[in-house]
C-alpha cells in the first residue's frame, strides 16, 4: 500500500535513499539542501514522499510562495497585470504550492526503478499530487502547479495530471549543446562564417581577461553578490532573489561537482559564473557580470571557457539555461520545450486562469536566419534611354563618372 507524507526539511530524508530515485539528475540531494539553507526570502520548502512497505519509492521537491502572475510575462500582459494588481492585488498575487524548486532547471520526479513505467508510475504521480494538494490546503494555497516539465519527461506526468484536471502552458525552453567534437577548432568550424568571424573578433578583444576557476569564494563574497545584484537588476523575468549563502553553500556542499569561474581585468572582478559538473553535464547556473564586462565580451568568453571545461573533463553536454536564446542558437545550441501545469482549487478562479493562460506564454525564441546574398543593383529608369526605359552601363545615373553619355541614334 502506498503512503504519502510531506516534510519541511530535506534533513528528514536519507541522502542515499533520495539520490537513488534521481540517478541522472545533476541537482540532487546536496544541491537541494544548499538551496534550502540559503534562506531565500518568500519561499518555504517542502519535500513530497511516497513510501511502500516503509521503503521510499517516489519523491519530489516542492515549495510554497506568493506568486505574482506578472513575474514570468512581459510586454502588454505585464502592464495589464500590474495595473490590475493596483486595483485588486488578490487577483494577481496568489498563494502557490508548486512541485519543483525555484532554483532547479526543471521539475524533478524521482521513482523507484521497478515503478518507472506503466500504471505503477501513474499511481505514484497521482499519489504525489494528492499529497501536494493536501499540503496546499493546509498552507492556504489556492494555486497548485508543476514547474517546467521538459518534453522528454512529459510521458511520466501528462496522463496523471490531465486526469487530475491540470492545464498546460509553455514555459521557457532549455538550451543545451552536445559536446561531440574533439576540440574548440572543430566546434568553431561548425558555426556559420559570419558567427566564426564575429567570435574570433570578440575573443581577440578579450585577450586581457584573466580567468580563474575557484571551488570556494572566501574573501570574494561581497564582490560576487555585487555582480549578482547588478545582473539581477537588469533582468526582465525575475522569480527568486539569491543570497550569499546560496553561492557559498552550493560550492561547499557539492565539492568537486561545482565551481565558480571568475573573470578579472586589471585586478577587478567583472564577472562570475557558477556551474555544476555531474552526470557528464556542465550546467551553467548563474552568470553575473558588471556592465563594464560588455566591453571585454565576457559572455562569449565564458561560453568558450565552459566548452573548454567540458572538453578537459570529458563531459558530453553543456546546458546553458533559459535566457539569451538568440546568442545560444547562433552558437549551435538546441532548445528543449518545457510545459508548466497548473490548476486552482477554486473552480471559478481555475476557469478564469485557464482562459487567461495564453497571456502567460513566453515569447518564442526565433532561430537566426542566414543572410541571403545581396542581389546586384537593378538598372534605374533614365531619361537618356527614353521615358520609362532603363539605361545600361555606362550612364551617369549608375553613379560612375564617365566623360560623356552614349548618343542616341538619330531618328529617321
Amino acid at each position: 500500500m502506498l503512503e504519502s507524507r510531506v516534510v519541511e526539511t530535506l534533513a528528514a530524508v536519507d541522502r542515499q535513499a533520495w539520490d537513488a530515485l534521481f540517478p541522472h539528475e545533476v541537482e540532487r540531494y546536496d544541491y537541494l539542501a544548499a538551496v534550502e539553507a540559503a534562506g531565500l526570502e518568500g519561499f518555504g520548502f517542502r519535500y513530497v514522499l511516497v513510501e511502500k512497505d516503509g521503503r521510499l519509492v517516489a519523491a519530489a521537491p516542492a515549495f510554497i510562495t506568493r506568486y505574482a502572475l506578472e513575474t514570468t510575462v512581459d510586454g502588454a500582459a505585464r502592464s495589464f497585470l500590474r495595473g490590475l494588481g493596483k486595483i485588486a492585488p488578490g487577483l494577481v498575487a496568489l498563494r502557490l504550492a508548486c512541485l519543483g524548486s525555484p532554483c532547479t532547471e526543471t521539475a524533478q520526479l524521482g521513482l523507484a526503478p521497478e515503478m518507472r513505467t506503466g500504471p505503477e508510475r501513474d499511481a505514484l504521480v497521482r499519489t504525489l499530487m494528492s499529497a501536494l494538494e493536501e499540503a496546499a490546503r493546509r498552507d492556504r494555497c489556492g494555486l497548485v502547479a508543476v514547474k517546467d516539465i521538459p518534453v522528454p519527461q512529459a510521458d511520466a506526468w501528462d496522463a496523471a495530471l490531465e486526469r487530475l484536471g491540470y492545464h498546460g502552458v509553455p514555459g521557457l525552453p532549455l538550451a543545451d549543446l552536445a559536446i561531440d567534437f574533439p576540440d574548440i577548432d572543430a566546434y568553431v568550424a561548425r558555426l556559420s562564417p559570419a558567427t566564426r568571424k564575429d567570435m574570433r573578433r570578440k575573443l581577440r578583444a578579450s585577450a586581457s581577461v584573466r580567468t580563474e576557476v575557484r571551488r570556494d569564494l572566501t574573501g570574494l563574497e561581497d564582490q560576487v553578490m555585487a555582480l549578482y545584484a547588478e545582473t539581477h537588476a537588469r533582468g526582465d523575468l525575475q522569480f527568486e532573489t539569491l543570497t550569499p549563502a546560496y553561492f557559498t553553500g552550493v560550492l561547499a556542499r557539492m565539492g568537486k561537482r561545482a565551481a565558480c569561474v571568475l573573470y578579472v581585468v586589471d585586478d577587478r572582478l567583472l564577472a562570475a559564473n557558477l556551474v555544476l559538473i555531474d552526470q557528464g553535464i556542465l550546467l551553467d547556473k548563474f552568470f553575473c557580470m558588471a556592465e563594464a564586462g560588455r566591453a571585454h565580451n565576457l559572455y562569449f568568453l565564458s561560453w568558450f571557457t565552459n566548452i573548454g571545461l567540458c572538453l578537459d573533463l570529458g563531459l558530453t553536454r553543456y546546458q546553458s539555461g533559459q535566457a539569451a536564446y538568440a546568442n545560444k542558437l547562433r552558437l549551435g545550441s538546441r532548445l528543449t520545450p518545457v510545459t508548466m501545469r497548473f490548476r486552482h482549487r477554486n473552480r471559478l478562479v481555475d476557469a478564469v486562469l485557464r482562459l487567461a493562460s495564453p497571456c502567460w506564454r513566453p515569447t518564442s525564441p526565433k532561430r537566426p536566419r542566414r543572410r541571403r546574398p545581396r542581389p546586384p543593383p537593378r538598372p534605374r529608369p533614365c531619361g537618356r534611354a527614353g521615358p520609362g526605359a532603363c539605361c545600361s552601363w555606362p550612364c551617369p545615373c549608375w553613379g560612375w563618372p564617365i566623360r560623356s553619355a552614349p548618343r542616341r541614334p538619330p531618328r529617321r
